[in-house]
């Protein structure tokens, strides 16, 4: 009875030991992915921030512009109140 209760232990470490085996290859698929993701979402992060700099960039030119549009109206209507002046005078 001795030897049966080894065998028994032997047989259930046995059994342990495949299932740990291939619980392993499932840990490390999982562990792949969760990098595979992590990396995806730094590259959308990184995109993002690309983005919103850009927008950024493209929003100070077109203020830039419009103030500079601005200032040419202004030159303008002082031109044009010049004009009518001189055409009074």
């Amino acid at each position: 009875m001795d030897n049966g209760y080894i065998i028994l232990g032997i047989i259930a470490l046995l059994f342990l030991s495949m299932y740990g085996y291939s619980y392993l290859s499932v840990f490390r698929e999982k562990m792949v992915q969760k990098r595979e993701q992590k990396k995806q979402l730094e590259k959308e992060e990184l995109r993002r921030q690309r983005r919103l700099e850009n927008q950024k960039i493209v929003d100070e030119r077109v203020m830039a512009f419009n103030k500079r549009k601005e200032e040419i109206q202004r030159e303008l209507m002082l031109l044009e109140k010049m004009k009518e002046k001189q055409k009074v005078s």
